[in-house]
């Protein structure tokens, strides 16, 4: 089925297309979009069969008109090529892959050839389609053709096409050409035009290690290579058209090739070995015979094929007539060490071992060496083994007769080579040999063939040796077109060409990434070799361009030529090569490309181990002559053997330096320790052989007699009734009695440790395991000794040995051993359970997949155990592990301090939690504000764009508390924490917007309206609670920027109209939090000429404004009456003080009647402490010393005119409007105050009266007392009126009845005087009755009549009777 998902619609699932019988390999998207650009498919639609039509391909989820489609193919193994519309949602058209069969050879029918559907839809051609096809045919669909017959094969003649399935294709536009390229199970890329669809080139390709190379003796240039992707490679290297022309062979392959050899004279006939011991022949020659596979031997052998070689039968297979066998047979070697003899005619025949015609020939009676190399002399008379042991052995062709014995290597032989015929008769006997030591020898054979001598000759001399290389020998060829010319190939990376005769390197090829395994002389070119490799490459390379002459000389070859200049005592200790040899042995395989490597046996990398073994051997021998460091620096070989077998001389190598004395002390522990002797594991049979002499007569005899009767198989536990101790030296019964009693009696004498070690060597542990385990006595031992019972046993003993390590609390333990039977699920959740979170993730690290989500448990877990406990950093690395930054950084900001807000928002910003980020530095700043620590605030707030607003506030702020602080020094440094200021250059003449927008302008770089505007809107949307009497005055002067910021950025941008609204709310919200000092000093610092200017600019026609305005001016005017009031002419001054004219002080006035005057917008709100100290402050016994100073100083520069001009000014406030606006207000208020007392009285007669048991007397009594305390506040307001009159208690309904009228009354009063803030009318009032004749005498008539119109209160009343009187 093939699922279409809308991957921008929330993953949406479109269509479900079924109509395919088998698994889909490929899916390919037409490149043209819309199904109404192809009309020539429109009559294909109707021919679509009916069934098809009837597929339950699912539906639509939307508009198929409205939605433009596109056409998908899909190829899948049940052979088809399908079309299918989006739109439909159904197939349109089904193409059958047709039978072709591949040009030059039809496919085997026992084999059912596999299958990869691959598709590729062409970018510049709608209708037509590439497809891949059986066997690794191409093929071009043309969907527009009519007929059943719509497809075209790529490549126009044989050999183009890839030998195997095609996994994938793509195409590419190079100039005018359409090029196509694709990728097979052959290893080969093919770049294809599909103009002509003819093959433009073929790059072959290497999957494997280069294992093996041969050239063809017939077919010349022909290249066989064995590589290690389990395929052979033929490359004709001579192909004038192609440098690539290269076949490839893999039938009946199954690993890696590991030999090659071609057949002496017949053409195209390749015998192959592989690395799983199978030997074939592959007929390469004959087109027709291409994909035929190839004739496997009958007989396998048991490890990876060394080699291969041609040869003259040998007997059986030489006994028969001419004619009757082959002229030539096929000989293999392999890493078993033996040599089979194939039939080429009959391989399906049975093998022949040719050790069995050796022995017979030559009567050898003795084990035959490992083979490990075989080769033939070109002309057929004489056969070299080369053997595991270094030694090589010549025979005589046909009956193997033994001519001598090569014993010069001493390591495994891996190559030997004859020199070729085709020159002097004297070189013909030339063999060169290679071994896993670096030097190659070269023997002349022409003195050993030519005598006459019948036992067998043995050489130890070479004729020449060619020394240089630093590593094993792989591969040896001689040159076909010089005398005396060897090329070798080695593990140290590099091929050499050697001149033989004269014992020179000519030249060193160094062009391979890795170690050679093949090399082969060119048969065409004499200044050409072949080279395989490690590398995954056959290299061709010329050997006149080569700067090279010799082999690098690396680091292991001047340690071998250290090794061997040194001096003849090393090599005298014989005795310790094998320790040498030991690490060899410890590997016996060197890996290649995954597993043995070709004759690697018992070897080392380089061929010097055995010098270093002996150097290690002699470091290991003599330790008393080094220090103890030395040991350290040795192979961990050599080490340990030493330690294991020379302890001695190391004890005395510690005891040298120590004193004579020393030797002394150290016997006493020893003798402490000899005392303590161990305890006996068989007490009562040790016992028993303690006895008298006749008793231990007596069981000799009886022993004797025991022995007899079982000689004649009788029974013999009768005899030994009694004498239990003599089951040691009789039958298994026997003893298992014995062993029985020695452990029962351990048992009743506290020892369970050696019952348990006797019920070990008896082999009866289950029942040990499982009374330790219910007697909850398991212990490391018992567990460690468990797994002789049985797997299952041990499991169950390891989980009951982890129970009771819960018992005992031992946690961490009890995990390890659940880890040790991979219960690893279990270990965890025993960690968590019990609080070890650390060391459960751990373990859930190491050991499950990351994605698992016990991981993220446990980390969320832990995290939540260290939030509950105060631990925030750890919980957020705990959340930051859970991949949860957003919780990491809630976590990290929970504590609250600047140092974890700003660490919490940097997080934020990190994990792209901008917002919160925003947030979380705000909160910092504002933290940091408190602490006077503008320049912090200021960096906190600079990392987001969203802040700029903010960092304006912040800015005036500090500015703000600047000017506060040089006004009024005595009030606003009275903090503790010394202020952060940044250090900018004011303009101090400058008005304090000006100022401030300046330093906005220079330091914040708000250089255009735009940013103004946008920071206006950002602080607009920020709204601050009113402030009441109980804010912080920090808090309050906060808030007073941010109203003040808004005012600044309106004046900039001369919006007149918010810019007077929000230096209105500043001011209102110092008069709400009760502080006049501050209110006052805003009003100097923002308007220190009044309201003139402002109201000038201001839009006349909005009402809006000017009312805004108007309540600006009475706060303004408010300031500056007090102002007055406070700073009155000298000789009235004096009369204050001579106390003629006792005038009440500001301080019991706000302090008394704030709680109505406080504001019209919150008439409940009670007076603040801090505003009443700060006033206070102002006005102190202490300071009145400075007050009287500065005052007598400012009135005598105050003209009577001018001041006079003052007072006029305050007119503004006697406003008959607000007065009783502000009355109705304070009706409202005593009334609600009234309800909110009844309320909580009546609240307290219910409580007291569920605690009462009588009730009934103390119900009435508690009314009569709430009807009268009810009372009380009213009668006491209407005191001044009716002093002797007792008022009626004032019930619920009069009360809500009142309220009801007041509120109709305040709904009477027009909107504009209810929007904006007014001071109080009425105090206003008292305060100019109180300032006297200094005001004009309209004024004081004006002020008495409002107050005795609204002054009904009974705080206003008692205040104003003194005028009244």
């Amino acid at each position: 089925m093939v699922v279409i998902i809308d991957i921008s619609r929330k993953r949406e699932v479109l269509h479900r297309l079924r109509g395919h019988d088998d698994e889909i390999h490929c899916l390919a998207w037409c490149p043209v979009p819309g199904e109404e650009k192809l009309p020539a498919w429109q009559d294909e639609l109707q021919v679509v069969p009916s069934e098809e039509g009837r597929l339950p391909n699912g539906e639509l989820t939307q508009d198929t008109t409205t939605k433009k489609g596109c056409y998908l193919a899909s190829g899948s193994k049940d052979q088809t090529i399908r079309i299918w519309s989006c739109t439909r949602g159904r197939s349109v058209m089904t193409l059958k892959l047709p039978p072709t069969k591949r040009r030059g050879g039809a496919v085997d029918p026992a084999v059912k050839e596999r299958i990869w559907l691959t598709l590729h839809w062409p970018s510049g051609r709608s209708t037509e389609i590439v497809s891949s096809c059986f066997g690794g045919e191409l093929l071009l669909w043309d969907l527009a053709q009519a007929g059943k017959r719509k497809w075209m094969l790529l490549g126009s003649s044989d050999g183009q096409n890839h030998s195997r399935i095609v996994f994938n294709l793509s195409s590419v536009k190079s100039q005018d050409k359409e090029l196509l390229f694709s990728i097979s199970m052959d290893r080969d890329v093919k770049c294809w035009d599909l103009s002509t669809l003819d093959c433009c080139w073929t790059m072959p390709s290497l999957g494997g290690f280069v294992y093996s190379l041969a050239f063809s003796p017939v077919d010349t240039g022909c290249l066989a290579i064995g590589v290690g992707d389990s395929m052979i490679r033929v490359w004709n290297t001579l192909s004038m058209n192609n440098i690539y022309d290269v076949k490839t062979f893999w039938q009946s392959i199954k690993s890696k090739v590991t030999a090659l050899s071609w057949h002496p004279t017949k053409e195209g006939c390749l015998a192959f070995g592989t690395d799983d011991g199978k030997v074939g022949i592959f007929d390469t020659f004959s087109g027709s015979t291409k994909n035929k596979p190839p004739q496997i031997s009958s007989t396998y052998h048991k490890k990876t094929v060394y080699t291969l070689a041609w040869g003259p039968p040998t007997p059986p297979l030489s006994s028969g007539g001419e004619g009757e066998q082959p002229s030539v047979t096929l000989y293999s070697c392999a890493g078993e060490g033996i040599v089979f003899q194939h039939n080429p005619w009959k391989l399906n025949g049975e093998a022949n071992d040719i050790n069995k015609v050796i022995r017979d020939t030559n009567s050898i009676r003795h084990k035959l060496p490992a083979r490990t190399e075989i080769s033939w002399k070109p002309d057929g008379k004489l056969l070299a083994l080369g053997n595991e042991d270094g030694s090589i052995e010549i025979f005589q062709a046909p009956d193997l007769k033994l001519l001598c014995t090569i014993q010069q290597h001493h390591k495994l032989i891996n190559a030997i080579r004859w020199h070729h015929e085709h020159g002097s008769q004297e070189l013909s006997y030339l063999i060169a040999s290679g071994s896993i030591n670096a030097t190659i020898y070269v023997h002349n054979l022409k003195s050993v063939v030519e005598s006459t001598s019948e036992s067998p000759l043995t050489i130890t001399e070479p004729f020449r040796t060619l020394a240089g290389h630093t590593a094993k020998i792989t591969s040896l060829s001689w040159s076909p077109h010089h005398e005396g010319r060897l090329v070798s190939a080695c593990y140290d990376g590099t091929a050499q060409v050697w001149d033989v005769m004269k014992e020179e390197p000519l030249c060193n090829y160094r062009g391979h990434q890795g170690r050679l395994l093949s090399v082969q002389w060119s048969p065409v070119d004499s200044d050409s070799v072949y080279t395989g490799a490690d590398d995954f490459s056959v290299h061709k390379w010329h050997i006149s361009k080569q700067e090279h002459t010799r082999p690098p000389q690396g680091k292991k070859s001047i340690e071998l030529e250290k090794k061997r200049s040194m001096q003849p005592k090393v090599k005298t200790k014989k005795k310790k090569k094998p320790v040498g040899k030991s690490p060899a042995k410890q590997d016996p395989s060197d890996p290649m490309n995954g597993d043995e490597s070709m004759k690697e046996v018992l070897v080392e990398e380089n061929g010097v181990s055995d010098h270093e073994g002996e150097k290690e051997a002699q470091e290991a021998e003599l330790p008393h002559k080094v220090s103890t460091t030395v040991s350290k620096d040795t192979s961990s070989s050599a080490y340990d053997y030493s330690s294991f077998s020379l302890t001695k001389p190391f004890v005395t190598q510690k005891t040298i330096p120590v004193k004579k004395d020393s030797p002394k002390e150290k016997p006493t522990p020893d003798a402490s320790l000899k005392k303590r002797k161990p305890r006996s594991i068989l007490p009562f049979s040790t016992s028993m052989d303690h006895r008298s002499k006749d008793e231990l007569h007596q069981d000799c005899l009886r022993l004797a007699t025991c022995l007899k009767n079982k000689d004649n198989n009788e029974d013999v536990s009768p005899d030994l009734k009694g004498c239990i101790h003599l089951g040691l030296f009789t039958d298994r019964a026997s003893l298992h009695k014995m062993i029985d009693v020695e452990g029962k009696h351990h048992l009743e004498n506290g020892h369970p440790d050696l019952f348990q070690q006797l019920m070990l060597w008896k082999g009866d542990m289950k029942g040990v395991l499982q009374a330790a385990a219910e007697r909850g006595e398991l212990t490391d031992q018992l567990v460690a000794i468990s797994p002789m019972v049985g797997y299952q046993a041990w499991v169950w003993t390891v989980e009951a040995f982890a129970k009771q390590l819960c018992f005992q609390e031992q946690y961490v333990k009890a995990a390890s051993h659940l880890l040790s039977i991979h219960k690893v699920y279990e270990a965890v959740e025993l960690l968590r359970v019990n609080h070890f979170y650390r060391e459960a993730i751990v373990i859930a690290k190491a050991r499950l997949r990351p994605e698992d989500p016990i991981l993220k448990d446990l980390y969320t877990s832990w995290a939540a155990l260290l939030e509950k406990d105060g631990h925030y950093s750890m919980a957020a690395k705990c959340y930051l592990g859970a991949s949860s930054p957003y919780d990491a950084v809630k976590v990290l900001a929970k504590k609250g301090d600047v140092t974890s807000l700003k660490t919490a928002a940097e997080l934020a910003l990190l994990s792209g939690e901008e917002k919160l980020s925003a947030t979380l530095s705000f909160r910092c700043a504002q933290d940091l504000l408190l602490s006077r620590n503008w320049v912090g605030a200021q960096e906190v707030l600079q990392q987001h764009k969203t802040l700029f607003g903010q960092r304006l506030v912040f800015c005036l702020n500090e500015l703000l508390c600047k000017c506060l602080s040089e006004r009024n020094p005595c009030v606003w440094r009275s903090s503790p924490v010394p202020p952060c200021y940044h250090s900018w250059e004011l303009n101090r003449e400058l008005s304090f917007f000006d100022m401030v927008i300046e330093v906005w302008q220079k330091i914040m770089c708000m250089d255009t309206t735009e940013q103004a505007t946008c920071a206006w809107e950002q602080l607009r949307s920020v709204e601050h609670p009113p402030s009441t009497n109980n804010t912080p005055p920090k808090q309050v002067l906060f808030h007073i920027s941010h109203d003040l910021t808004l005012a600044a950025l309106s004046y900039h941008t001369a919006t007149w109209d918010e810019a007077v609204k929000s230096i209105l709310g500043a001011v209102a919200r110092s008069y709400d939090a009760g502080n006049f000092t501050l209110m006052q000093e805003i009003c100097r610092i923002i308007l220190p000429e009044g309201c003139g200017n402002l109201r000038h600019k201001l839009d006349s026609t909005n009402s809006q404004s000017m009312d805004a305005c108007r309540s600006l001016e009475g706060f303004v005017a408010y300031g500056l009456l007090y102002d007055l009031w406070w700073n009155p002419p000298k000789d009235t001054l004096v009369l204050q003080k001579a106390g003629l004219d006792p005038i009440q002080g500001p301080r019991e006035q706000t302090a008394l009647e704030k709680s109505y005057i406080s504001g019209q917008s919150s008439s409940e709100e009670t007076p603040d402490q801090t505003a009443a100290e700060m006033d206070e402050n102002l006005c102190n016994e202490t300071e009145v010393c400075t007050c009287e100073t500065e005052s007598t100083s400012r009135t005598s520069s105050i003209d009577l005119v001018d001041r006079q001009s003052k007072l006029n000014g305050c007119k503004v406030l006697l406003s008959e409007e607000m007065a009783a606006l502000q009355n109705t207000q304070r009706d409202i208020a005593e009334v609600q105050q009234i309800l909110a007392e009844m309320i909580r009285q009546h609240q307290q007669q219910r409580n007291d009266l569920q605690e009462n048991a009588n009730g009934s007397t103390q119900e009435s009594n508690l009314q009569q007392s709430s009807e009268t305390e009810s009372d009380k506040p009213h009668s006491d307001s209407n005191q001044m009126n009716c002093k002797d009159e007792v008022k009626e208690p004032i019930t619920l309904p009069e009360l809500t009845k009142q309220l009801l009228k007041a509120k109709q009354k305040l709904a009477e009063f027009p909107d504009n005087l209810k929007v904006f803030p007014f001071p109080d009318v009425l105090e206003c009032c008292l305060v100019l009755l109180h300032i006297g004749s200094q005001c004009a005498p309209e004024l004081q008539e004006e002020a008495s009549a409002l107050l005795r119109k609204h002054g009904s209160a009974h705080m206003y009343s008692r205040a104003g009777r003194r005028f009244f009187t």
